[in-house]
């Protein structure tokens, strides 16, 4: 893309409140008395709720084995429980699209293990690590939402799985499906030196009333939502579909400030401010109110328009406010500030930290979130011998062992059926590359990699963002590459990634190329120019 915004960035940036609003005819809003399902997924939510599907799972499917499950729950209310079916092996990018999802199925399932808030005891940590030993392969990956997902999984054995996880407190309960996934957040609330407001008690309270309830069990699709009180703001509030900030209020002291409409995927938008403060003890009611009105007035004609960004666009933050009090709350929020610029750029809380009781926490970062059973179970351990009882996750998929005394500091084409290149080992394998060929670049810099147009991985808000599928090499022949996506960014001044056009990188290509940019970046920076201020005004040929 050359320097200037293409229309399509352009629109992407500009104000919801200026957007042509061009939807008139019916999207299957139930507040508009839309109760007539519009496509197959409707019709099977209608047909049985997700969360009935365990007693399927547990009474028939775990002894009649894969063969035995009903196509309408193994691609489709199975979700509620946490399982997808994953990639059969040998299948290559190119048929991604072309085959049929029976002929994608493994007859094997990712599991994903709903850790809300990040928060993990050593026990619960050392029964993951001890499911992935015996019933997944040893495979375990840290995800960006703060889960772990398992990969292997025989429908034999998820009885027994689930017995093993909820006998810690653990479960696998809406960690997909369309229904409120896993709450995210700061992987150090209740303990951060600098903390605005601790949202442990909330995100308790929404699991606790919540999920696994029937209430929001049928939404028009994924929700997601983030809690922090960190002034790091460590959750990526900007792309939830609700989030709640930190922020102190002049006359009443710390609380939340509302933020709604975020998410990536092939249409990635920004969440708005509705300039409500909330309170601590009133976040799950309005939690609840947002979701209520998801549901409600969700388009659930086409899944591609479903997601809550797309009410939002066409509502804008006044309205949306408006509706939420007068039909949900039936009360008036209090008009609240905006937070301040987060303190650092940085939310992983890498490396060695104070804590507000005298102790430490040490964040380390698991090369692209991946590690294994046997890992997860010395992990559990380390962390016991080191004086904690718990660790967390982060949505940069680094782990944090928590409460350490002073005197003792020292998910690709793989299983993805929807993945068109390979991830996971392209990104360890790059990672050890750069650090051989850069031994001496000192600037943070994120490289999001992701397998296919979903965003799992962020490309767009990454500092580097790769965005997998099949490209042309120099001889013609069709390999697998990257679309870049080059100086995203979260924050204060989060903006989605620069594109150049009909640029693409081939897999071969890729540490060549990463490090070509590296090194203009070093060049050309200004002083202390991060690098996604500098890739943003980059004349277009240091970017290739």
């Amino acid at each position: 893309m050359a320097s200037t915004p293409s229309p399509d960035d352009a629109a992407e940036r500009r104000p919801a409140a200026t957007r042509k609003v061009t939807r008139h005819r019916g999207e299957g809003q139930w507040a508009m008395g839309h109760f007539t399902p519009l496509n197959a997924n409707e019709q099977s939510k209608k047909d049985d709720d997700g969360l009935n599907v365990r007693t399927r799972i547990e009474t028939i499917y775990a002894h009649g084995g894969f063969d035995s499950i009903d196509p309408a729950d193994l691609r489709g209310r199975m979700r509620w429980w946490g399982l997808y079916t994953q990639r059969k092996p040998g299948i290559d990018g190119g048929k991604t699209a072309i085959l049929e999802p029976h002929e994608l199925d493994d007859e094997y399932f990712m599991m994903r293990v709903r850790i809300d808030g990040g928060r993990l005891t050593t026990d619960q940590l050392r029964a993951i690590g001890e499911v992935s030993e015996t019933y997944a392969r040893g495979t375990a990956d840290i995800t960006d939402r703060q889960n772990i997902q398992l990969h292997w999984i025989r429908i034999e054995d998820v009885p027994a799985i689930w017995q093993k996880l909820e006998a810690v407190g653990l479960s696998t309960t809406e960690a997909c499906g369309d229904c409120p996934r896993v709450i995210i957040g700061s992987p150090v609330a209740g303990i951060a030196q600098d903390e605005i407001i601790d949202g442990t008690w909330a995100v308790d309270e929404i699991h606790e009333r919540y999920i696994g309830n029937k209430e929001f069990s049928n939404l028009p699709r994924k929700f997601k939502t983030a809690v922090s009180g960190s002034p790091v703001q460590d959750v990526v509030h900007e792309i939830n579909d609700i989030a709640f900030v930190g922020v102190v209020h002049p006359e009443h002291g710390p609380g939340f400030d509302l933020w709604v409409g975020g998410g990536l995927s092939t249409n990635p938008r920004l969440a708005e401010r509705l300039g409500a403060w909330v309170p601590l003890e009133q976040v799950p009611d309005v939690w609840a109110g947002v979701v209520g009105i998801f549901r409600d007035y969700g388009y659930r004609r086409l899944r591609t328009r479903a997601r809550l960004k797309f009410l939002m666009a066409d509502w804008g933050p006044a309205k949306f406010r408006q509706i939420l009090e007068d039909e949900y709350l039936k009360l008036k929020l209090v008009d609240g500030p905006a937070p301040a610029e987060p303190t650092t750029r940085w939310r992983d809380h890498v490396g060695v930290h104070p804590q507000n009781d005298g102790r430490f926490y040490v964040g380390f970062s698991p090369k692209v979130g991946r590690v294994d059973g046997t890992v997860l179970t010395k992990l559990a351990d380390l962390a016991a011998a080191h004086g904690s009882g718990r660790v967390s996750t982060t949505v940069e998929q680094k782990m944090i062992i928590l409460d350490v005394a002073p005197d003792r500091v020292c998910t690709g084409i793989e299983y993805c059926k929807l993945a068109i290149v390979e991830t996971k080992g392209r990104g360890q394998d790059l990672i050890a590359d750069l650090e051989k060929r850069l031994p001496d670049f000192d600037q943070p810099i994120s490289i999001n990699i992701n397998g296919c147009p979903n965003a799992c991985a962020r490309v767009q808000t990454g500092d580097i963002g790769l965005k997998g599928q099949l490209v042309l090499n120099a001889d013609g022949e069709q390999v697998e590459g990257f679309q870049v996506h080059l100086g995203g960014a979260l924050g204060f001044q989060a903006g989605f990634g620069r594109k150049i056009r009909g640029h693409k990188v081939t897999a071969d290509e890729l540490p060549d190329y990463v490090e070509r940019v590296l090194r203009n970046f070093e060049e050309q920076r200004t002083e202390d120019e991060p690098f996604a201020e500098w890739a943003l005004r980059a004349d277009e040929g240091a970017l290739k």
